[in-house]
């Protein structure tokens, strides 16, 4: 990679397969990245420190966008959202700012704790869930029915049972990139600063398989904002619970997180079973329970919602040529096939729980940098390049084959195949001879 333009794709994903922490794929020592390179898989404080002092030449790459937070970070993707709805609402009418109904109602606390009561005293007995805005993995989450279990978190003292995998929870303020800043605000008058959190109307109506809560975990590639160019990739998984659903617990972590940090520390979790379905899996459940139109209808309600949130932002996001981020969604669906959007992740978990698991996360950061092209081998009018599919292109991308159209848009049906098949090496060995064959071709 270092000085060396057009490294294969091949290469840079050795340091995944070979690496003894491959969540930290492609994450070298600040001091190599002083160095000349080409190609960074980033984090986000290394971006956050370090993009404003750094020369990047035209074609060096980084996997995320300066100001990725306006998506990631849970209170400013539902201000995003809200702002979107209104302005659809203004520009377009009422049904479609409806689209965009498929966040659950929330409120950033504790700014809008007033707003946050008056709501809460509309719906007296429901379950609501907090969640801190900045943290991952299903730490500092609880449940709550009552006003008083505010308070007490306003003290520090709430979710003990929910967060036991953290030995404290964390009472700074958080900065919008993500960090940890020990600094008070100005206008904050408690002895202890609350950590910034989010109180969202829990789903309490999931759906449920063999009477368990999952959500699904879905990637899409955005390499571009102006104009918008996203890619959604075929493969995914749902997480399920090792426990039983009910409402009669709500401090049982296990039946409510399905985050695969919690879930594995499970007594009953079985390390080669994992508690994961592939997507192809579960719309092949859903399809032998509900049909092929249902299924075609929930999955065309999940690219809405990839679209709709990526909009959201597009104004706002930085959309430097050097960056790309590939997103982690998180689909809760409940039991009416509604899919509802709970958070993007701007650094999914590339950690494997199970073979299948591992395969899937290679496959898919490799058709990453296939689509990151740092070898300039695409010619940029591929509407498929391995697992991904091109969804947006500055405007929806059509199948090039038929199929049922279930859009309501004439016969156009989305570029997008979310749990179908995933002959990605097949489609990488057709598409790289046929440009090796336009190269020999003289024009």
């Amino acid at each position: 990679m270092g000085g060396s333009k057009g490294a294969s794709p091949l290469c840079i994903l050795l340091c995944y397969v070979n690496s003894v922490a491959p969540s930290r794929f492609l994450s070298p020592s600040l001091a190599w990245c002083e160095g000349e390179w080409d190609f960074y898989w980033c984090d986000v404080s290394w971006l956050r420190e370090n993009f404003d002092h750094t020369y990047m030449g035209e074609h060096v790459r980084i996997s995320h966008f300066r100001n990725h937070y306006e998506l990631t970070r849970k209170n400013y993707m539902v201000k995003n959202l809200k702002r979107f709805r209104k302005q659809l609402e203004r520009e377009a009418g009422k049904l479609e700012a409806a689209k965009c109904d498929f966040f659950p109602k929330t409120f950033e606390m504790p700014c809008e704790y007033h707003l946050f009561v008056e709501e809460f005293r509309k719906n007296p007995g429901i379950t609501w869930i907090m969640k801190p805005v900045a943290r991952s993995q299903g730490k500092g989450i609880f449940l709550f029915r009552r006003l008083k279990d505010i308070m007490d978190w306003k003290k520090g003292t709430a979710g003990k049972k929910l967060t036991s995998l953290e030995a404290q929870p964390a009472r700074n303020t958080v900065n919008p990139s993500g960090s940890h800043d020990t600094r008070s605000s100005d206008d904050q008058k408690d002895e202890i600063p609350v950590e910034n959190y989010v109180a969202q109307r829990y789903i309490e109506n999931p759906y449920l398989i063999g009477g368990r809560k999952f959500d699904l975990r879905v990637y899409v590639l955005v390499m571009s904002y102006i104009p918008l160019r996203a890619w959604l990739y075929r493969d995914g998984f749902a997480r399920f619970s090792n426990t039983r659903f009910t409402l009669n617990s709500i401090d049982d972590q296990y039946v409510h997180l399905t985050n695969v940090a919690v879930q594995k520390t499970s007594p009953d979790y079985h390390p080669k079973k994992g508690c994961k379905w592939m997507l192809q899996r579960f719309r092949q459940y859903l399809a032998s329970k509900h049909g092929p139109e249902a299924v075609e209808t929930l999955f065309s309600d999940m690219d809405n919602i990839f679209i709709r949130s990526l909009q959201s932002v597009q104004k706002v996001i930085i959309s430097d040529k050097h960056c790309f981020e590939l997103y982690g969604y998180d689909i809760l669906i409940d039991q009416d096939l509604k899919p509802w959007l709970l958070e993007v992740n701007a650094s999914p978990s590339l950690t494997a729980s199970s073979q299948e698991d591992y395969e899937l996360k290679t496959c898919l950061l490799e058709d990453t940098l296939h689509i990151v092209d740092m070898e300039a081998r695409l010619t940029g009018r591929e509407k498929r390049v391995g697992g991904f599919d091109l969804m947006w292109n500055d405007g929806p991308v059509s199948r090039e084959e038929g199929g049922p159209d279930l859009s309501g848009m004439g016969n156009f049906v989305t570029n997008t195949h979310l749990g179908c098949v995933n002959d990605r090496k097949e489609q990488l060995r057709q598409l790289f001879r046929s440009l090796q064959g336009q190269k020999k071709t003289p024009n």
